[in-house]
């Protein structure tokens, strides 16, 4: 037996029902249950919710500079995970290439020799490769940021916080906060 996670989500055909305007008491204006989630992964206009790594990552680019609508937690963390991931390699050539220039510094008391080529190459390849990626995936960390709140019914201006001290710690507890229903008024 499967679970279908956005099933328990309301995503039909705009008729008021559960995650929908208008699905409170009668006579009662605003939001019902629980968030609305789209159907299928292609659908771009609704967030994922129960979204897997692979789906997640392809809806992180293609929702490259989209900041209005949503972004499901799910969405969110695998997209940071990828990112963390993709980061990493760089960083392991950048490290690699600081570890051998200090070992041949260590064995030369008065420093007479310079950093090895080898090791300057590492550090120019990781250097030049994490510089390339976090251009790359900058502007769309920002923007499934600002979704991320969206969906938690936090404006996405609170991601200045970020260019703060604290801010930063902050933010982590907003981005962890469970969707709400009243964040789809941030749906374009």
């Amino acid at each position: 037996m499967s679970y279908d996670a956005n099933a328990a989500y309301n995503s039909g055909s705009g008729v008021p029902g559960q995650g929908m305007p208008g699905a409170g008491m009668p006579g009662e204006q605003g939001f019902g249950g629980a968030p609305r989630g789209a159907a299928h992964p292609d659908d771009l206009s609704l967030p994922l919710y129960g979204a897997s790594f692979g789906q997640a990552v392809k809806r992180f680019f293609k929702n490259y500079v989209k900041f209005n609508g949503r972004a499901s937690r799910s969405e969110f963390w695998f997209a940071y995970l990828f990112t963390a991931l993709g980061a990493l390699i760089p960083y392991i050539l950048l490290i690699i290439g600081l570890v051998m220039m200090s070992v041949s510094a260590s064995g030369d008391p008065y420093g007479f020799s310079g950093p090895s080529g080898a090791s300057l190459a590492l550090m120019g390849i990781g250097g030049t490769l994490m510089g390339l990626f976090v251009l790359a995936t900058l502007v769309p960390q920002i923007a499934i940021s600002w979704r991320r709140l969206h969906d938690a019914n936090y404006s996405g201006l609170l991601y200045l916080l970020s260019l703060t001290g604290i801010g930063s710690i902050v933010l982590i507890v907003l981005y962890i906060m469970p969707s709400k229903p009243e964040g789809q008024r941030y749906d374009a």
